[in-house]
């Protein structure tokens, strides 16, 4: 009873704690400082070379955006070293994305300081997810290297405006801020300065650059910022932050701390499919002169292919979640994805976006029980009424095929290109 008691105490003060916590980080901030980034700039300091990984979505993938500009930056601040950028941006993924990809496209480039860039991504992901993901991403880094400095960066849409204009963080970053302060991981507020601009009636969020003499025009389409405007404020806003940062330079090891949320994806996994047990039909498109592979090579360099209704790979793995990073695009239909004895659920690999192809990924609807599970990714042959999601898109936002021109979307074939896994697979006896 003891004991009982003593773990409810503990608990309820746990709880006390996160409740007085979160309204002091719901304020915007220039930057928080927390541990700063001292073994970055001790390197700095030292006249070394330097490798930044910069993880995140299609504004931190942009060209000629924050990324480039603040490494340009840093090579004129600091001459005597050598910086060298990581490109781990993907456009249209988030941070649930990005705990599986950062051991391939970050930790094995071996970074001094890694930045995260998933405010607007997460956007719509519930806080809980967001802080498994994020959490995820710290732990890997610091078990890989407890050097390898961390920063977090909060970039913003104009869906945030109203909630910003308010003083209060958007969910996202309120998730991410309580992660950053669990481990005392600085952050940067890209968006203050736009909506210190924007409150001040400077700059307007979205339009045509330039039709606009008398205001800064940040973005081009809601989201993604003008490189001369938009991406100026984030970069600069960053190297205001950097001129603090450099006065803590030190050799500091990052120590992991028990964990925020005790079911953090620390154990993600990103596996190539050819993990998985074919059945049917199935096209190998590696260094192949495939369109779509040729398209996504950078994505993928294995990506499997197949049309043919009941084709299926499977996997046993013992684990909470497992899904697939594929392919979405005009000639895509949909999987039926079946685990253990449960009832087949359908996911479409098509949708008002698909004029053309890009990258993507899903996940089982939700977490399992721990334990050994087994998984059958088929070709559904219930087919998607493409012409029906064509029209109520109008037109795609991104393409020229309107709905009168479906023969792109003739086929219905699904893709695969990793698996990820929160788990292991299990091999089976042969």
């Amino acid at each position: 009873m003891r004991i009982r008691y003593l773990l409810l105490l503990f608990l309820c003060v746990c709880a006390d704690f996160l409740y007085a916590q979160t309204p002091a980080l719901n304020t915007q901030f220039e930057y928080r400082m927390r541990k700063g980034l001292p073994n970055f700039f001790e390197k700095i300091r030292e006249g070394k070379q330097i490798k930044i990984g910069y993880l995140g979505g299609s504004i931190t993938e942009a060209v000629g955006g924050w990324r480039e500009q603040s490494l340009q930056k840093l090579q004129e601040r600091y001459p005597a070293a050598t910086f060298t950028g990581i490109n781990a941006g993907v456009g249209g993924t988030g941070s649930d994305l990005g705990v599986f990809r950062v051991q391939k496209d970050v930790i094995d480039h071996e970074p001094d300081l890694v930045f995260v860039e998933f405010a607007v991504n997460d956007a719509g992901l519930p806080p809980k997810t967001i802080q498994k993901a994020m959490e995820g991403i710290v732990r890997k880094i610091w078990r890989f290297n407890k050097h390898t400095d961390i920063c977090f960066v909060y970039t913003m849409m104009e869906q945030m405006v109203d909630t910003l204009k308010t003083g209060s963080l958007w969910p996202s970053m309120l998730a991410m801020e309580q992660i950053a302060e669990h481990y005392g991981i600085p952050s940067v507020m890209f968006a203050k300065p736009v909506m210190d601009l924007y409150n001040s009636g400077h700059l307007v969020f979205t339009g045509n650059a330039e039709k606009m003499d008398d205001k800064i025009v940040f973005s081009r389409d809601r989201v993604h910022p003008y490189p001369t405007t938009g991406h100026r404020i984030y970069t600069e806003a960053l190297m205001k932050f950097f001129e603090t940062a450099e006065k803590n330079a030190g050799r500091l090891t990052h120590h992991l701390s028990s964990p925020f949320t005790r079911d953090n994806w620390e154990d993600a996994v990103m596996l190539p499919a050819s993990v998985l047990t074919q059945s049917g039909t199935w096209n190998n498109l590696s260094n192949t002169n495939d369109s779509v592979a040729v398209r996504l090579q950078n994505r993928f360099p294995y990506l499997i292919s197949s049309d043919e209704v009941g084709a299926s790979i499977q996997m046993q793995f013992k684990g909470r979640s497992i899904g697939l990073y594929d392919v979405v695009g005009p000639g895509c239909g949909q999987f039926q994805v079946k685990v253990d004895q449960h009832s087949p659920v359908l996911i479409p690999r098509f949708d008002k976006y698909a004029a053309k192809w890009r990258s993507h990924y899903f996940f089982l609807p939700e977490e399992m029980n721990e334990g050994t599970h087994d998984v059958v990714f088929s070709v559904s042959e219930e087919k998607l009424d493409k012409s029906s999601i064509v029209k109520d898109a109008g037109k795609f936002q991104r393409g020229t095929n309107s709905a009168d021109n479906l023969d792109p979307y003739s086929k219905n074939a699904c893709y695969a290109g990793w698996v990820l896994l929160l788990g292991k697979p299990v091999r089976r006896n042969k």
